[in-house]
């Protein structure tokens, strides 16, 4: 099973490098947008908001985008491979359906991870002084927040028609979720509807989570957003196994 998913794997990310446009708009997209944001806020003075903004919004911001341009890379692949009934062959070979499903997760985690170090790497410098976010626990936030959206991706693809539709349907679920997680303004000065709404998106816990980590929050002051995570991530992922097509 190890060998098959480690082969499948391998496979898959291959596959996805051949396409230059989709390796571009998930991997190097989110670090562009980081770099030209970082480079509009530190050539002016920045008041006291969007100096916090710079310190601990605009890399959460560029983090987020990277999950959500995994996401719907994952909903539009898994689209294609059962338009075209590739899916379908998958599944009729010795390999399970959570080995072939797997395999597409773990790229995607991989796609994540190189998208993060080269925005480390590219945006380092627009990174205000004083700031040194605890990497390897940013990183565990980030797999946490990945794995939970993830599901959602695997639900959206249960139920997108055809690929021409996945990824218009799964920004129209994703990108309003962004708007209310309390990215660009606190959950708590929302209104009541609105602040429901938020506390029911595991965008909301991602953000927080990851704003946390990077400031250097002990994982203690974050279980809540981790079992939010957590159980978000069960219950898209029992939602997907019911619904999902091989066809």
């Amino acid at each position: 099973m190890l060998r098959g998913l480690l082969k499948l794997t391998w496979i898959e990310t291959k596959i996805f490098l051949r396409e230059p446009m989709g390796a571009i708009g998930t991997i190097l997209v989110p670090v562009l947008v980081f770099v030209v944001a970082g480079r509009m806020i530190n050539s002016r003075a920045p008041a006291p908001s969007m100096s916090n903004f710079a310190r601990v919004g605009l890399p959460v911001m560029a983090t987020i985008l990277i999950v959500i341009t995994t996401v719907l890379s994952l909903v539009t692949i898994i689209s294609i491979y059962r338009e075209g009934g590739i899916l379908k062959r998958l599944r009729a070979t010795p390999l399970r359906p959570q080995t072939i499903l797997s395999a597409h997760v773990l790229v995607k985690l991989m796609l994540t991870a190189a998208s993060l170090l080269l925005m480390f790497l590219a945006g380092k410098r627009y990174i205000p002084p004083g700031v040194h976010p605890p990497i390897v626990s940013f990183i565990l936030a980030l797999a946490i927040s990945t794995l939970s959206l993830l599901s959602i991706g695997f639900v959206i693809a249960s139920i997108v028609p055809t690929a021409r539709f996945a990824q218009p349907i799964g920004a129209i679920v994703l990108y309003p979720m962004v708007g209310i997680s309390g990215l660009f303004m606190p959950v708590a000065s929302f209104p009541p509807m609105l602040r429901a709404l938020a506390h029911a998106s595991p965008m909301t816990y991602a953000v927080n989570l990851l704003q946390g980590m990077w400031v250097g929050d002990p994982w203690l002051a974050h279980l809540g957003d981790v079992g939010a995570l957590a159980g978000f991530f069960l219950l898209f992922t029992a939602l997907s196994a019911k619904i999902f097509r091989w066809e």
